[in-house]
């Protein structure tokens, strides 16, 4: 996008999703919708700033990792982290439709399986240690290369590589050790 051609809405559209996906693997999924709205409040707000120094994208995602820190970093974060953790998994069985299409939900034994193998992953993901945590969410879930990683995190390319690796070895492991292996059949 031209600096011109910058338009909130069309950004909205456009990264919306993205960044919620991001944030759940960041924060988990009973913070990462409020957040997702904060993070484009700013964006609305720091608009006129953007002077093309960086991607869109680049400077979006920045955008949405400092919000993550200061979530990450509240105390009361912590204090209502497993009380909405639970309440939004109740609440989730209840569903009958996808949020995002609106198409009716697969069977039952096709969403418990899906459901075991995304909270298998995920789980890892937000426990990994937040330098990990950032690197791997960016590459696994938003498909950053290890330079776009270095310029939203404001890191060295070496760095990025180091803690991805050490991330998805971490993650692997994990993963090995915890989730059934039917789960990823």
């Amino acid at each position: 996008m031209e600096i011109e051609e910058l338009d909130f809405q069309k950004l909205y559209t456009e990264f919306h999703p993205r960044i919620l996906r991001y944030l759940v693997g960041l924060v988990g999924e009973f913070e990462a919708e409020d957040l997702t709205q904060e993070v484009f409040i700013r964006i609305n707000r720091a608009l006129s700033t953007f002077r093309g120094e960086a991607r869109i994208s680049t400077w979006i995602y920045r955008i949405a990792t400092n919000a993550a820190f200061d979530r990450l970093r509240q105390s009361s974060y912590q204090d209502t982290a497993q009380q909405k953790h639970t309440e939004d998994a109740d609440f989730n069985d209840l569903v009958d439709q996808d949020q995002w299409t609106s198409e009716p939900s697969p069977s039952i034994e096709q969403s418990l399986h899906f459901k075991q193998r995304a909270e298998c992953y995920c789980n890892f993901i937000e426990s990994l240690p937040e330098n990990y945590r950032l690197v791997v969410a960016l590459s696994q879930l938003e498909d950053f290369t290890a330079k776009e990683i270095a310029e939203i995190l404001g890191l060295g390319v070496d760095v990025v590589k180091i803690r991805l690796h050490r991330g998805r070895s971490k993650l692997l492991e994990e993963l090995k050790s915890r989730c059934k292996p039917e789960d990823w059949l």
